[in-house]
């Protein structure tokens, strides 16, 4: 049982729940480890319940004194935010879809309108000129958010999809928060629902370019996706045929259409290999195709189309884009011609596209009806390029063109590219410029660098200015003489006197690269003189796949040590007194925060971790569990491989917690999160205060309601970014706003 001190004995100091300890032995290549908390995992048992209740009374007591400035941050946020918004209006086929938000709705609300052919490519490309709170004469509403939710303790939406003919509406909705989704489907004519109610579904879904099938994606026991299925409209959904189902459970099943709609291609991976396989929709007999089988071990993504070539029977040939790492650790693009496939690998031709480079990172490619997309990654910064299709793999073949951006830390990427349009959509942001959308008129002979269209900058009230902040890359130098890159971000009045409080972030995991982006909430921070700096560390994707590798498996430490070696790096840069630095991390960022805490507790006033894969090494132990299996690529099988246990054992958080005086600790959390289990962090906080020999207070926050990514509705999120962000600056002693700061 839980047990809480009762008032009448003990001092008005808030007292922890004290979980009962019931041990369990877990053993694994002749170690044996008892943990006594284990039982915390049975979520039907209503002592586990009460027992997660009572730490969030405990939380609550703990912090109760931080409320006025959670509402400070709030209101800071709210404040920042325009309310009554929408998107840009984005073109697909016959229509332009965009979503509005509405001042006190937690919800967006999806709309389109429909577009006209003037015979003017630019101007029918040309979103109309829709405005916030203004209705729109022919607005349609696919979906308001705020009608789905009422009644229910979450909502949020796994995915859209619209027939070609814009008459259906097929939308995915969890009320959960356990990413298991209800699919409906709309009659845009009529407004009525259609019969067909999918339970169960995951993430993805697309319809047939006829608009008589569905195809989504199904989960198994553990939450991985391992079922594509096929939904005909009007048929019974027990019915619905399996299309491909994946066995292996350390692989990762997914779909999507061909940018020309051709053909339906599934991708099966896992980060170090994958294998592709496609349907076409023009013969209606054809089976699902294999590019090039997964027992090669190329990491590769593949799409079939037609490249233009004015020798070819109707001016085109079959061709397959494919981005891959055959001899190439950062991956290059190559063209392959379909009959090719039924050679032995060793035998194909493939055409070089684009050439691998140790300084570039090739991230993936596009394809319009003119253009190569192409997405790198050079300098840690997101760029991306064009090639024309004609002349594709040829001496012909045409220089990439990049737009320019006047910034040096950015982040550039493609939000949407239909097909036959002549623009593509382009998202830009960094850290103190706010998201702007960008149409981008692709080149051609006349406008050989294409033009970039500003079509909309997100606007931030309250009187921000840009030019109060300063963002600056620095490097700090890892024990074993690594450079790491860093972006450090401030208040331009914060003074390098040494006496001001830093926040170090960082994540360094699945190789995803944490990119410039513009944040209100973080402003909060800065406003209050709080340094905060994002720490680029091993195991992201910032400097290549090497990058990646150098902290992944056992080599996994130097993700750590990187991160302690860049507070290192802040508390001797004379920004900050080094007794006022905190930690921020979550998903296996909170892993890494787990491992810092053990490594060098000292360090930190203050550390929190965010849905915190703090018991990692059970977890993947048991393959039964949401997505264990697919961690193996990871961080190596300990099931399997006594070294991998070993190396595991040695920093997994909750099988480290030592004695010694940690700093204060927030683990957040949310009961239904199906990627990281609460339980993980509820063991955790039970034993870091068993162990700690220091006085600072051990809290968990967690949300009964919410899923991964915590409750639902921007207002929630807002009060949630504000109990982190308070509970740091609190730590720090930075409550106060700098002089002139903050929202007017």
């Amino acid at each position: 049982m839980t047990t809480v001190p009762d008032a009448s004995t003990v001092s008005t100091t808030p007292q922890p729940p004290v979980a009962k300890k019931v041990p369990t032995v877990r053993s694994h290549h002749g170690d044996n480890f008892t943990d006594n908390y284990e039982w915390l995992r049975d979520k039907e048992s209503a002592e586990v319940v009460a027992h997660l209740k009572a730490e969030n009374d405990y939380q609550e007591a703990v912090t109760a004194h931080q409320e006025p400035l959670r509402e400070d941050i709030f209101n800071e946020i709210k404040t920042r935010t325009l309310e009554t918004d929408l998107s840009v209006p984005q073109r697909k086929d016959g229509w332009w879809y965009y979503s509005r938000s509405v001042e006190g709705s937690e919800y967006g609300i999806s709309c389109r309108v429909a577009a006209s052919n003037t015979g003017d490519p630019i101007a029918d490309w040309t979103p109309p000129q829709v405005e916030a709170g203004v209705p729109v004469p022919g607005e349609e509403i696919l979906l308001d958010g705020n009608i789905e939710a009422q009644g229910k303790p979450f909502f949020s939406i796994g995915g859209v999809a619209v027939t070609v003919d814009g008459n259906l509406y097929a939308y995915a909705v969890d009320n959960a928060g356990d990413e298991r989704f209800t699919i409906r489907i709309k009659d845009l004519r009529t407004g009525e629902l259609l019969p067909d109610v999918i339970e169960g579904a995951f993430y993805g879904l697309t319809f047939s370019p006829d608009g008589t099938r569905l195809f989504y994606t199904v989960v198994d026991d553990s939450w991985r996706p391992y079922q594509i299925r096929t939904h005909v409209l009007g048929t019974p959904i027990a019915e619905d045929e399996v299309l491909y189902q994946e066995d292996d459970v350390a692989m990762w099943l997914g779909f999507e259409l061909a940018s020309d709609r051709r053909h339906l291609v599934l991708s099966v991976s896992c980060s170090e290999y994958s294998e592709t396989r496609y349907l076409s929709f023009e013969d209606p007999t054809a089976t699902l195709h294999t590019m090039i089988p997964r027992s090669e071990r190329v990491l590769y993504e593949a799409e079939p189309f037609l490249l233009p070539d004015a020798s070819a029977p109707g001016g085109f040939v079959e061709r397959i884009l494919i981005t891959h790492n055959k001899g190439a650790a950062n991956s290059m693009v190559s063209l392959i011609d379909p009959a090719e496939l039924a050679k032995p690998l060793a035998e194909q031709n493939w055409t070089t596209v684009v050439e691998h480079s140790e300084e570039v990172r090739v991230n993936g490619a596009g394809i319009t009806a003119s253009h190569l997309i192409l997405s790198v990654r050079k300098d840690t910064i997101e760029r991306v390029q064009f090639i024309p299709l004609a002349g594709l793999g040829t001496p012909a073949q045409g220089a990439p063109v990049e737009p320019a951006f006047d910034e040096e830390l950015y982040t550039a990427g493609v939000g949407g590219a239909d097909y036959n349009a002549p623009v593509v959509r382009l998202g830009y942001t960094s850290y103190f410029t706010p998201s702007r959308v960008y149409d981008y008129v692709l080149p051609t002979t006349e406008q050989p660098d294409g033009e970039l269209l500003l079509r909309r900058e997100s606007p931030v009230l309250g009187g921000y200015s840009a030019s109060d902040y300063v963002a600056t890359r620095e490097w700090a130098t890892a024990t074993d003489g690594t450079r790491i890159p860093l972006s450090v971000l401030r208040h331009k009045s914060v003074v390098q006197d040494s006496s001001a409080a830093g926040l170090v972030y960082g994540y360094g995991s699945y190789e995803a690269s944490m990119d410039p982006g513009f944040g209100i909430a973080r402003l909060s921070l800065l406003d209050r003189g709080i340094v905060f700096v994002i720490a680029h560390i091993r195991g992201g994707g910032e400097l290549g796949r090497h990058w990646y590798d150098d902290g992944k498996k056992l080599n996994k430490k130097n993700t750590f040590t990187d991160f302690v070696d860049s507070t290192d790096w802040l508390a001797g840069s004379g920004w900050v007194d080094p007794s006022r630095i905190a930690a921020l991390g979550g998903s296996a960022g909170g892993l890494l925060m787990g491992a810092v805490a053990n490594l060098a507790p000292e360090k930190y006033a203050a550390i929190v971790a965010a849905v915190p894969f703090v018991d990692a090494l059970t977890t993947i132990l048991d393959p039964e569990l949401p997505l264990s299996a697919l961690e193996w690529e990871e961080w190596g099988n300990p099931i399997t491989d006594a070294d991998v246990y070993a190396y595991m054992k040695s920093y997994t958080p909750y099988e480290n917690v030592r004695e010694v005086a940690y700093p204060k600790i927030a683990a957040v959390t949310s009961f239904n999160d199906t990627r990281v289990l609460y339980v993980e962090p509820a063991k955790w906080v039970q034993e870091l205060r068993a162990v700690s020999t220091g006085s600072e207070p051990v809290v968990m926050k967690i949300e009964m309601d919410g899923g991964h990514g915590g409750a639902s509705g921007r207002y929630v999120q807002w009060r949630e970014r504000a109990w982190d962000y308070a509970f740091i600056a609190d730590s720090l002693g930075a409550t106060e706003l700098l002089p002139g700061a903050g929202p007017r």
